[in-house]
């Protein structure tokens, strides 16, 4: 789980940062599209705002991986990762919107989904019980 936390933590924060500084860029290599409104601007740097503070609870929770708040983060990523997977495939299917670094970035959010079950499953194997989970 601190592994998960730990990569987590760096790719939420560079993407947070990048969406916060330079909104246009990464929806223009996601989306193929352009963020021509300033409220598409200001959502765009909201979600950098969300994706660095998800940053910082995985980067404090990652040395404190046996807390019932690390195994909540790691409940959070997961479904932030379910949630930007199936967000990503309405947009290609939905919207016909599309890029070249849209289908990379799905099947990133789905290894990272599936590594949170893992971490989860885990968690929940060495408690050996769901009422004591961490």
């Amino acid at each position: 789980m601190k592994i998960l936390l730990t990569i987590s933590a760096i790719l939420e924060g560079m993407t947070g940062i990048i969406f916060l500084l330079l909104p246009e860029i990464p929806v223009s290599v996601l989306l193929g599209t352009q963020l021509d409104t300033q409220a598409g601007l200001v959502v765009g740097r909201l979600s950098g705002a969300a994706l660095l503070a998800l940053s910082f609870a995985c980067w404090i929770a990652r040395n404190d991986i046996y807390s019932r708040a690390a195994f909540g983060i790691v409940c959070a990523m997961l479904i932030y990762n379910v949630a930007a997977v199936a967000l990503l495939i309405y947009v290609y299917i939905g919207l016909e919107l599309c890029s070249i670094g849209l289908w990379p970035v799905v099947f990133l959010h789905l290894a990272m989904g599936a590594w949170c079950v893992v971490c989860l499953r885990r968690t929940k194997n060495v408690s050996g019980n769901e009422d004591t989970l961490p």
